[in-house]
């Protein structure tokens, strides 16, 4: 497979008007694509790695790539496959988010060499919209288009209220090929229609062409996108070891459909290898890709040393009381940090705690706390030392 193809086959559901036509023009010209990144949270995670490794694929063949950050539509809110209004972030609360979008992403898609990536911000444009252009961008689509998609309608459903202001977020979207003037947008497939939005505008103001490329996505067991609005996200701003961990724990069926759109690993790698070794292969690609080998190589065998060998890490979060015993549900609580009582207490009775690696599924038994300390293991991946204070 050539390197065009890879681009255009690997993790790609859709292209539009063609794979064909797009193809044509890629070895014909050099051309821009972008994808946007709306800062909804500080921490980008490994589900927006499928776009970014994407870019940085058609940036290494040479084309012009951006890297969008969605300042202006984040205080809007995508409302895409969501049952209720999106909370409205303030500008401060969204330039706070973009702090260090650029290191997060900064070893997958490169903004050095001759072809470096460009970072843009759409409230650059988007900010300066008057009233008048926003009835013109307006214009060109119909309530019905809009009110016809799914999850709006699932509101209706439920008789939920739809603002007026996310009837606007795929305008805004689309407004961003028109100022970005590119020949190609991607995105998830969950962007679909926000994409085609940009696609109508181009043809509607200046009567170009622009190609659709979405993506597949990485979705659980119960069909849910892999992200930060599902509480399932793996941060790219997470540790090494904590990254390889969370890797480690996703669901075997994931394993090839991570391969596919997080690695470089050839596809079908996993085919003759236990779920262990290709999990570990996977794991170990992307941290590499966030971190470098180095930290990769650490992550592995201190994972392997941790779960494999049973070895306490080398490097534990560490938690002072001021008993020298305590019930294992207050000391769970006072481990997780931000987590409920009632949280602390599901994760022991289903025994996800371990004690000194010895599993305890009573809440309310009483621990003892030596000067040593104790090591309460939570979940798959965190461990937590807990000392008494003055010890």
């Amino acid at each position: 497979m050539d390197k065009i193809e890879e681009a255009l086959t690997r993790g790609v559901e859709t292209i539009l008007p063609s794979k064909k036509a797009l193809k044509a023009l890629m070895e014909k010209s050099k051309i821009s694509l972008y994808q946007g990144f709306d800062p909804s949270s500080p921490n980008l995670h490994i589900g927006n790695m499928i776009g970014l490794r994407k870019l940085a694929q058609f940036q290494k063949l040479g084309h012009k790539v951006i890297f969008l950050i969605g300042d202006f539509t984040g205080m809007i809110g995508d409302p895409t496959d969501k049952s209720a209004a999106r909370r409205k972030l303030t500008k401060n609360e969204v330039l706070q988010n973009t702090k260090t979008y650029k290191k997060q992403v900064e070893n997958i898609i490169s903004f050095g060499g001759s072809n470096p990536a460009q970072i843009s911000f759409n409230s650059e444009w988007l900010s300066k919209l008057d009233f008048a252009d926003i009835v013109e961008l307006s214009s060109h689509f119909t309530v019905q288009q809009l009110i016809e998609r799914d999850f709006f309608q699932e509101r209706i459903k439920d008789q939920k209220p739809i603002f007026l202001h996310e009837f606007l977020y795929p305008l805004m979207q689309g407004y961003d090929s028109v100022v970005l003037d590119v020949d190609l947008e991607i995105g998830g497939n969950d962007q679909f229609f926000n994409m085609l939005a940009g696609r109508t505008l181009r043809h509607a103001l200046e009567t170009k062409e622009k190609f659709v490329l979405s993506m597949k996505l990485m979705v659980d067991p119960t069909g849910k996108k892999m992200g930060k609005s599902e509480g399932n996200t793996i941060n790219l701003t997470d540790s090494p070891r904590d990254i390889f961990g969370k890797v480690m724990a996703l669901p075997d069926s994931l394993i090839d459909p991570g391969i596919e759109l997080m690695s470089d690993l050839p596809l079908g790698f996993s085919k003759g290898k236990t779920p262990l070794n290709a999990k570990k292969a996977l794991a170990l690609d992307i941290v590499r890709q966030v971190y470098g080998e180095k930290k990769a190589s650490e992550a592995r065998k201190e994972f392997e040393n941790t779960f494999q060998k049973k070895q306490v890490p080398s490097r534990t979060e560490s938690v002072k009381v001021a008993e020298s015993e305590a019930a294992l549900l207050d000391l769970v609580f006072a481990a997780m940090g931000q987590s409920s009582r009632s949280e602390a207490k599901r994760l022991i009775v289903q025994s996800a705690v371990d004690v000194d690696s010895k599993t305890v599924s009573d809440p309310s038994q009483t621990v003892q706390i030596p000067k040593r300390g104790v090591v309460l293991k939570i979940g798959k991946t965190k461990f937590v030392k807990i000392t008494q204070e003055g010890q």
